[in-house]
């Protein structure tokens, strides 16, 4: 691909997204395996201010791993950090420092090429309303539960755990974004029953109907039929015990520019009127686990109720 067709997207993703001012310092965070998108992130940054670096290392071993000190300490100093990479720092004490430190932060984990062109090229502002009009059908919720004709079945405890949206504009210092965005979700403090996933989830891509079945017990994922996620937790629980189970997330996909399934976590679970539920770490979306895994799972024809009223999801362009 020709890295001149990377230029638009990374214009979106550099000004109108991170909206980042002359007056600022930019950290580029990218791995061999993303360079091309890192540097079409960097050629934009650098154009705005000369307060820039990119910094590339050798990609992660697993998502949610920490990142060589060199690079948290790039990103923990930076006004604003994008990180194309291949393996995931969304959910890692060095994104979590950063914006603690007053970053802003958009990371875009196992991007490609692909992704990146059809992600970006979204109206941020039109997936911005659509957060903040499911956020108020479930945010004063006590209790949500999501079905689907696959089988789901499971219903989450809220209790104070707080609903974040992912829309994409990251204008706030201390702020992040997963790029590309579009998003409504939380860490449940507990969860009970079934879910299916029909869509997307690692380490399968697009599931093209295939079915992943879940069991769900006091907040913990207590049986997976899938032999290759079972060996991924497995092995994660060898490091943390029985907080790689950990139910995660609820997420709820606002980005109606997404009109179908890729095969790429980053892009589908923000896919509008799909649901995503995580397993393992929740630490950087408001819980209280940490672990060096964290695997969403795309449910494409979910229902959803917030205190037994279902929610009204945004749909697709053109449904």
């Amino acid at each position: 691909m020709d890295n001149s067709s990377l230029r638009a997207p990374a214009e979106t993703a550099v000004k109108q997204c991170l909206n980042l001012q002359s007056d600022e310092s930019c950290a580029i965070i990218t791995d061999d395996q993303r360079k091309a998108i890192g540097e079409a992130l960097y050629r934009v940054a650098a154009e705005i201010t000369d307060d820039s670096v990119f910094v590339r290392y050798p990609p992660g071993e697993q998502h949610g791993a920490e990142p060589p000190a060199p690079v948290a300490g790039a990103m923990e100093t930076a006004d604003v950090v994008l990180a194309p990479t291949t393996k995931s720092l969304s959910h890692t004490e060095a994104r979590t420092d950063a914006n603690d430190a007053g970053a802003r932060v958009a990371t875009l984990p196992g991007i490609s090429e692909g992704v990146f062109l059809m992600g970006l090229d979204a109206d941020y502002q039109l997936i911005k309303q659509h957060c903040e009009d499911v956020l108020a059908q479930v945010e004063d919720a006590e209790e949500i539960r999501v079905t689907s004709p696959q089988g789901t079945d499971i219903t989450f405890g809220i209790g104070a755990r707080e609903w974040h949206m992912d829309t994409g504009i990251v204008h706030e210092a201390g702020e992040m974004s997963n790029l590309p965005a579009g998003e409504v979700f939380l860490a449940p403090e507990t969860a009970d029953g079934t879910f299916v996933v029909d869509g997307t989830m690692r380490p399968h891509g697009k599931l093209d109907g295939k079915h992943l079945t879940f069991e769900v017990e006091d907040g913990y994922v207590t049986d997976i039929d899938d032999p290759d996620i079972r060996v991924e937790v497995e092995e994660a629980a060898e490091e943390v015990g029985r907080d790689a189970y950990n139910l995660a997330e609820l997420g709820i996909g606002t980005n109606v520019a997404v009109t179908e399934l890729v095969g790429s976590v980053l892009l589908d679970e923000k896919a509008g009127g799909t649901v995503h539920i995580a397993i393992g770490d929740d630490h950087a979306m408001g819980g209280d686990v940490h672990a060096p895994i964290h695997l969403d799972g795309i449910l494409t024809e979910p229902t959803v109720y917030a205190d037994g009223e279902v929610v009204d999801l945004p749909k697709p362009s053109g449904e």
